[in-house]
């Protein structure tokens, strides 16, 4: 789906950047710490300005322009590829298979060894309000686990706290177990934060190591068995909608 975005007042200069399609709003104040933005000719030094549609906006020496048509996608990740542009080992990369514009991100990640529901626009403002941990978007995965988990493991998993190592804490989850077959389980696990790699740390941490994690549902949209892995599609006009009534951030459209 593409979409029309106007912005008919003044906003601050790193929501303007992250509608640019530049950075996020803390890359975008980091840059302008850095003294790479200017505002029709002024150096800035300290994030907090405010800038409007008359306003001529350089990032390191160039014009910028703040998109007013967006696209939305929806990716059915495969295994083993990497959610990012460029990497310095050489590894496949989601973009390599995928004919969009170079602005187009993914509204988080996954990592090279899960799969399955993506969600890719170039809409900055879009991205950041579903990522937010206040927005408290929930994701849904599928998990495929080593063992059987006992009910007490269940339930620590459903308060938290479990130390995920690096000083990190897991969130409390709502957990299921779907199946058990050999020495295996199929675990359906929902939270509301998208934390580095958390579900595999903190099964890791309980004894029962992730073998396979697929995403299966961001906030209102849910993976259709008819995507296969590596298919792409844009999405309708009343999804995106939907994913925007789940934050309050947005305006619906």
């Amino acid at each position: 789906m593409k979409e029309n975005t106007a912005s008919s007042s003044t906003e601050r200069i790193n929501r303007f950047l992250v509608r640019c399609g530049i950075a996020s709003r803390r890359e975008s104040d980091r840059m302008i710490i850095a003294g790479r933005v200017r505002i029709n000719g002024e150096l800035l030094q300290q994030p907090g300005a405010q800038v409007g549609a008359a306003d001529r906006v350089e990032v390191d020496g160039k014009v910028v322009q703040a998109k007013t048509e967006y696209s939305y996608y929806v990716y059915n990740k495969p295994r083993g590829m990497l959610c990012a542009r460029k990497d310095s080992r050489d590894r496949p990369l989601i973009y390599d298979k995928l004919d969009v514009s170079p602005s187009v991100q993914s509204v988080g990640r996954l990592d090279m060894d899960s799969e399955g529901l993506l969600i890719l626009t170039d809409d900055g403002a879009f991205t950041q309000a579903l990522i937010l941990p206040a927005s408290k978007v929930s994701r849904t995965y599928r998990v495929r686990v080593a063992g059987h988990l006992e009910l007490e493991t269940l339930e620590s998993l459903r308060r938290g706290g479990i130390n995920m190592g690096r000083g990190d804490s897991s969130a409390p989850w709502d957990v299921l177990v779907d199946s058990e077959t050999g020495g295996h389980s199929w675990l359906r696990v929902t939270l509301q934060r998208g934390r580095w790699r958390e579900v595999r740390r903190t099964l890791e941490a309980c004894q029962h190591p992730v073998r396979r994690l697929l995403r299966v549902q961001f906030g209102s949209l849910s993976l259709e068995p008819t995507l296969a892995p590596g298919e792409i599609r844009p999405l309708k006009a009343r999804e995106v909608r939907a994913l925007r009534h789940t934050v309050n951030t947005l305006p619906s459209s």
